[in-house]
């Protein structure tokens, strides 16, 4: 018996996750090239990237997709030096509040992912 196959992106929602890359990309500093070695995807090609993230979606389903791109930004931060929960004397360090910043960004996507799904 197969395990059940899962639904994938629509055209609207692909586009909606193109964007966010293009933001998330230009938010992070990071490049396309950047984010297909994270993905060990065959090409820096936005479609090829997409593709990709689809498979993850495909698979593991709207968390799946998240944990995805939740653990490509702990790796650049890890490769940036970046101290996640650092702390200064005037609060939480300046890139945490960009790292919540980046999160809720994500948090966002997937919300209007899933009410896209239920309507």
């Amino acid at each position: 018996m197969s395990a059940p196959s899962r639904s994938i992106l629509t055209s609207d929602q692909l586009d909606e996750l193109q964007g966010f890359l293009k933001d998330w990309l230009r938010h992070t500093g990071r490049t396309q090239a950047d984010l297909r070695r994270a993905l060990q995807a065959s090409s820096i090609r936005m479609p090829v990237l997409l593709e990709v993230l689809q498979r993850t979606y495909s698979r593991s389903g709207l968390d799946g997709l998240a944990q995805q791109l939740c653990g490509i930004e702990d790796l650049w931060q890890q490769e940036d030096g970046w101290s996640f929960g650092a702390e200064t004397a005037a609060g939480p360090a300046p890139i945490r509040a960009g790292l919540d910043e980046s999160l809720g960004q994500l948090d966002l996507l997937l919300e209007e992912i899933r009410m896209e799904q239920g309507s």
